[in-house]
């Protein structure tokens, strides 16, 4: 039985931002974390149970910190429980390997995430190996990859997840349609290609990476491009079909000297370009971003929800 898919209700909207089409990201996670929230009140009210998130944290590295500061205040705001554990930048792999099978023994803790990237001394590959396939709310894990490929009940990674939800905001039916991913990372590229693939979505995919000779000759002709290839301008206009739904994962900073903390970010695709030529593209900020948080939310509620079912 496949039951991959969530319950979440999508409406479909976007918004028009400084007189281009965009996805509205924030919009969509503002609408479906209400939802998550009205849930979690009856799970509390009717189970007495409060979902709850334990986010590890090894080192300081300010953009982890700020992630990890966002992931705790959207967890409060949806009524669960966060546990945040901070630990020093010396800490081993075996410390932090113990903390996370205590953390899969407690039952307070529905879902466990550890924040990536880890310190070089530190496999992360065993990290989240060590993570209980039932609490890999990130869905990282071999476990929930694995039935995810084949159908079954599991985790879907929130990014790619957040992307489904965002190319269904945007009005486009995914079912039949060709959609080109650019990038192949564990995290984003394939999922998101397996997501798109299966028979809930039923589309054509193909994939692109730094080893395709000519990525415009596959996105010209995509009816839904998802482009997460960690650089600027990765997509242009005149690779894009008319009419394309772009979905632009990518973060990077750019020097900019007017602002005030001197760079700007920019996604992978030019979006004042594509967004001439596509019916709807998500913005960076405000896109992809808020949605990947949202669908953390949704995987710890399923969580709870799951262990009170057994």
């Amino acid at each position: 039985m496949r039951k991959v898919n969530s319950s979440l209700k999508i409406n479909p909207e976007f918004g028009i931002i400084g007189g281009m089409k965009m996805i509205d990201g924030k919009k969509l996670a503002e609408n479906l974390r209400a939802e998550i929230a009205a849930k979690v009140a009856v799970l509390k009210e009717t189970r007495n149970i409060t979902p709850g998130l334990a986010v590890i944290l090894v080192g300081e590295n300010p953009a982890s910190v700020s992630y990890v500061t966002a992931k705790e205040k959207a967890c409060k705001e949806a009524g669960m429980n966060s546990i945040e554990i901070r630990l020093e930048e010396s800490t081993t792999e075996e410390e932090l390997i113990k903390r996370i099978h205590d953390l899969n023994k407690d039952d307070a803790v529905h879902g466990i995430l550890v924040q990536l990237p880890l310190p070089r001394h530190i496999s992360e590959k065993a990290v989240i190996e060590a993570i209980a396939p039932g609490k890999d709310v990130d869905g990282f894990t071999p476990v929930n990859i694995g039935r995810m490929m084949i159908g079954e009940e599991c985790f879907i990674p929130c990014t790619p997840h957040g992307i489904i939800k965002l190319i269904e905001f945007s009005g486009m039916d995914i079912a039949g349609k060709h959609a080109v991913v650019i990038g192949r990372s564990n995290i984003v590229g394939k999922p998101i290609a397996a997501l798109l693939a299966r028979k809930e979505t039923n589309a054509t995919v193909t994939v692109c990476h730094t080893g395709t000779p000519d990525i415009g000759v596959y996105t010209r002709q995509a009816d839904i491009v998802v482009v997460a290839a960690g650089r600027p301008n990765t997509l242009r206009a005149d690779m894009l079909k008319p009419g394309a739904v772009v979905i632009d994962v990518g973060v990077n900073r750019i020097p900019d000297p007017s602002k005030p903390k001197g760079y700007r970010l920019v996604g992978d695709a030019d979006t004042e370009e594509c967004a001439q030529v596509a019916s709807a593209i998500t913005p960076v900020p405000g896109g992809v971003g808020p949605m990947t948080i949202t669908m953390l939310l949704w995987n710890t509620l399923q969580a709870a929800e799951r262990k009170q079912a057994k």
